[in-house]
């Protein structure tokens, strides 16, 4: 049956209705794929930016780290020159000044010389103050037993000090296994080139075995007896206060180590067995204990005129080669017999009046005693040899000057192999 025209043009309309409709809608689908595929682009590219960015940061740490490791293996293969001990007891504000004095100059070279407090006893004040520094190793020697002395009247501190330095020696040089250790005492304050010269002594030490000490302090250092920094000297007597040594010294005196008065044992000739020690004109520490167990013996007359350096010196750039024994002996012997001598009575007077070095000759330990009175020197022996000797000679300047006035021995000059002048 035919259709009319009118039904046709109505099923054109719904097919063209249709039509547009679903271009409409496949238009609209179309639009928010590409939206949406839009967004997905950006997402992509912000997640590409941010791993790139995570890769840069990650690549970066790892540098960071790889830099790191390298600097720790670099301060674990460096072995110290020296561990320094501060021997400390019952003197919490004398360890404050003496901590703060070293942590001045130790900082920079704090790898080569790492830091160590020794507390004999069970002072609280002491370990609070100790334990403070966060960059220092704490040790603590507690002795319970109680302490008896060989003779009466004797102080029981000299027997506790002994004891509490064998105790430190042997954790430092055995346990801790270090080469060499620097000792110093809770009351004193160092120089700014302490740990220089120290490093540089270190040097001394492993190649001269005729020396066995390196120390920071002349006993004769008060300021109107010295002048140059940067003299050194070789000495027969041990001057302690400040002193390094190396560990197979330290296993050669272990074993005997004394209970008292370990200072004038190592002096004994049996001890140091005809070895040195080396020190300075100008001292490298200084000793403000006027309180302590010599209860301030000689500290007005001794120790508080000592003269601390207080000028800059490249040790590494000096050469030291003047110190190994041989030279040490030829020279020193030359510089005595170039100095004029006096003699007779009028000796004494003599040295203030002239603008050369001079020696004076003492006859005996008597003599030596009433010539140092003098001139206000020290003038204590031990095991026959006055302090800062060598070969019997003491040597210091006069009145700050450049001038050495030399108290020489009766058999010095033969010792030194000088020829009388």
């Amino acid at each position: 049956m035919a259709r009319s025209p009118c039904d046709i043009r109505l099923l054109l309309l719904a097919a063209a209705v249709a039509f547009i409709y679903i271009q409409v809608r496949l238009f609209a689908s179309q639009s928010h794929h590409a939206e949406r595929l839009a967004e997905a682009e950006k997402s992509e590219s912000r997640c590409t930016s941010q791993l790139r960015s995570m890769i840069d940061q990650v690549s970066m740490q790892q540098e960071k780290i790889a830099a790191l490791e390298g600097t720790d293996a670099d301060l674990l293969s460096q072995v110290p020159v020296a561990a320094v001990v501060i021997m400390a007891c019952n003197r919490p504000d004398y360890l404050q000044r003496t901590v703060e004095s070293i942590l001045k100059y130790q900082k920079t070279v704090a790898s080569k010389f790492p830091l160590f407090i020794s507390q004999d006893g069970t002072n609280g004040d002491v370990k609070k103050k100790a334990l403070s520094y966060t960059q220092i190793t704490f040790m603590q020697h507690v002795d319970l037993e109680p302490m008896r002395t060989e003779r009466p009247g004797e102080l029981t501190a000299y027997y506790k000090i002994a004891k509490h330095y064998k105790w430190a020696l042997d954790a430092l040089f055995i346990k801790h296994n270090f080469d060499r250790v620097i000792i110093l005492e809770d009351d004193m304050e160092i120089a700014p080139d302490f740990f220089d010269y120290f490093e540089v002594a270190a040097k001394l030490l492993d190649n001269d075995k005729t020396i066995m000490a390196v120390s920071s302090w002349n006993d004769n250092g008060q300021k109107q007896f010295v002048h140059d920094p940067k003299a050194l000297y070789r000495s027969d007597f041990f001057p302690g206060l400040g002193w390094m040594l190396t560990k197979p010294t330290w296993m050669e005196l272990s074993p005997k180590w004394p209970k008292a008065y370990w200072d004038d044992w190592v002096r004994l000739k049996e001890v140091h067995r005809d070895r040195q020690f080396i020190r300075p004109e100008v001292c490298r520490t200084y000793n403000f204990g006027e309180h302590g167990s010599s209860m301030g013996q000689f500290f007005q007359q001794y120790l508080e005129p000592i003269k601390l350096n207080d000028v800059h010196i490249d040790w590494n750039s000096e050469d030291l080669s003047y110190l190994k024994e041989d030279k040490f002996l030829i020279q020193f012997g030359e510089d005595v017999a170039s100095a004029t001598p006096l003699h007779r009575s009028d000796a004494l007077l003599k040295a203030h009046n002239m603008n050369v070095d001079v020696r004076i000759q003492y006859d005996d330990q008597g003599d030596f005693e009433r010539i140092a009175r003098h001139f206000g020197i020290f003038e204590e022996w031990k095991d026959g040899v006055p302090r800062a000797a060598y070969k019997g000679v003491v040597v210091f300047r006069y009145k700050s000057s450049s001038r050495r006035i030399y108290l020489v021995g009766p058999d010095s000059l033969h010792q030194l192999g000088a020829k009388q002048g």
